[in-house]
């Protein structure tokens, strides 16, 4: 079984625009650092590579505010070099920004950046930006990418000084594995550079520009793992030593001494960690061999995954504790509260506290009130034992316990409709769907949804894929008693689960989950019920079977399905 291309091809009639034709020398940076205003200098690559603009072939003159498709309008260039230009640009059906790579239908590798980009978006895997959309359209072809906001390029990381240990062994560890899985599909990057990797606020990597960033620029290489694997040894380099591992500078870093050749990194940096060292060098073009330990070449980003796992695992830095400040002791603690404050040097008299009652009269007070208290328990503990037995099961006042609210545990539905507070795309076979999508299945909107991709075979996915679903997480833990799932396609059929889980990730393995209810439909709608509410924070809609649906604008025939609304109740 295979997928179908998850490229969602919109193509709309864009008539009434102007031709696009101008030639342009402007440069700015490519992906999701801030534009430049560099009008009237010399054209630039994304990773300050100059290209000369005597041979720069002529960009299409668009502006901010074009709309593409009726759908992309245009919002910031970011790239304009060698004919084709890059764009931040705003998604109007879907309220999200996106990017933009635009060059003419008839610039010698507009084929090769189509099937480049439509290659990339089958891959599917979340370690990448993905591809959503590649279309020639009116004499222009265009890819579009998912916009990163909160991520911060690996060259902004580096401006700031060298990794921790720590953070490096992360850097080469996701990117080797994720380079590892693209050359299984056949996939290659070949300008793998600091400007490419990605980190996210949660501290994952993602690389961008997946065959595309190479086929925009007409790069290809009779070695494409070798260089991939060389490429992922000099961001370990750079990453320890924040240098570049050749004579010339690059992307905002220094080169190593003239003459010197490659030198490892322990060496050109003091309090590096050896193992990582020995591993950059592996990886780099130097015969695969370092001075110390002779260790084999690695030629694959899959021999570097591998070496990376074999190494003792690199453990994140102590936090540093910060003492608490020295408690300070108030005037009104010191016995100085509604008093002046007494001058230096004087004496503070000692307060005398009163005598205790140990007169004849005193001890009488004493066992009076005690008497007292005991004589009141006695007849408040009377009262409410002959309460308790004369009480009246019928009687909406009595007291007595309901056995369905009390110690049964069992929780009696309300119908009240719970806050959806976050969600996220569960996938814990590392395939996801359309992930960026997932808030437009509880935003009340019924014109949106969340789709999966087309499979071949079904209506059951297994074995090829256990399922598709989103993780959903509410505002705090509540007893659910039933969910209501609005769907795009009907017909036979679809299976539907809801799972309580324990934490909002994709990670999390499905038999770790407690399932609450399951249903099937041949509707547009599938309702789930269970008998006992169960109470969790955390709630899986899980998708197992779908129906075989007829071609769209956005996606092929085959088995599929789209989740429009999410509702739960308690």
């Amino acid at each position: 079984m295979a997928e179908r291309s998850t490229a969602a091809v919109d193509v709309a009639d864009n008539s009434g625009d102007e031709p696009l034709t101008a030639k342009a020398d402007e440069a700015t940076t490519d992906g999701t650092a801030e534009a430049q205003d560099t009008t009237g200098t010399e054209p630039q690559d994304t990773d300050g590579e100059r290209i000369s603009s005597e041979t720069a072939l002529p960009t299409p003159d668009l502006h901010s505010g074009h709309k593409l498709a009726r759908r992309y309008r245009l919002e910031e260039c970011v790239t304009r070099l060698d004919g084709f230009s890059s764009w931040r640009a705003v998604d109007e059906k879907l309220r999200r920004a996106v990017g933009v790579h635009l060059l003419p239908a008839d610039h010698p590798r507009a084929r090769s950046v189509l099937a480049a980009a439509r290659s990339s978006a089958l891959l599917g895997d979340p370690r990448f930006v993905q591809v959503l959309d590649a279309v020639e359209e009116d004499d222009l072809v265009y890819v579009v990418h998912e916009w990163l906001p909160d991520a911060t390029e690996l060259t902004s990381l580096l401006a700031s000084g060298p990794m921790e240990a720590h953070d490096a062994y992360q850097l080469v560890s996701q990117v080797s594995q994720a380079m590892a899985a693209a050359h299984r599909e056949g996939l290659a990057h070949l300008r793998l550079t600091p400007g490419a990797v990605l980190r996210s606020s949660t501290g994952q990597y993602r690389i961008r520009g997946l065959a595309v960033n190479a086929a925009l620029r007409g790069i290809t290489s009779e070695g494409p793992q070798r260089a991939d694997t060389e490429a992922i040894g000099a961001l370990l380099y750079a990453a320890l030593t924040q240098r570049w591992p050749y004579e010339t500078d690059a992307y905002g870093l220094s080169g190593l001494p003239k003459g010197m050749g490659l030198i490892a990194p322990d060496q050109v940096r003091a309090g590096v960690h050896r193992g990582l060292s020995e591993l950059s060098m592996r990886a780099l073009a130097n015969d695969g061999a370092t001075a110390s330990r002779q260790e084999q070449p690695c030629t694959t980003p899959d021999e570097l995954a591998k070496a990376v796992a074999a190494m003792p695992r690199i453990r994140p830095p102590e936090p540093t504790f910060t003492a608490p400040p020295e408690y300070q002791r108030t005037t009104y603690q010191q016995g100085t509260y509604g008093r002046p404050t007494a001058s230096l040097g004087a004496t503070q008299p000692v307060a005398v506290p009163p005598a205790p009652l140990q007169s004849r009269t005193g001890k009488v007070l004493k066992w009076a009130v005690s008497a007292l208290l005991i004589a009141a328990l006695g007849l408040g503990s009377w009262q409410l034992a002959e309460a308790l037995l004369n009480s009246d099961p019928s009687d909406p006042g009595s007291t007595q316990i309901n056995p369905k609210n009390g110690d049964d545990g069992k929780k009696e539905p309300t119908g009240q409709l719970l806050t959806v507070k976050d969600a996220v795309e569960y996938f814990p076979d590392g395939k996801a769907q359309h992930p960026d999508d997932v808030h437009l299945t509880y935003d009340g909107d019924s014109t949106t949804y969340w789709r999966s991709k087309s499979f071949i075979d079904g209506p059951k996915l297994a074995p090829f894929k256990q399922g598709v679903g989103i993780m959903y997480e509410l505002d705090s833990a509540q007893f659910i008693s039933s969910a209501s799932v609005k769907l795009q396609f009907g017909g036979d059929h679809t299976t539907a689960s809801l799972y309580a889980a324990d934490s909002l990730s994709s990670s999390t393995p499905l038999t770790s989950m407690k399932k609450i209810a399951t249903t099937e439909t041949i509707g547009t709608e599938a309702k789930l019920q269970t008998k006992n509410p169960v109470k969790t924070r955390f709630v899986l809609v899980w998708l197992t079977d779908m129906p075989k649906s007829p071609a769209d604008r956005y996606s092929s025939a085959g088995y599929k399905q789209a989740i429009i609304d999410v509702k739960f109740m308690g």
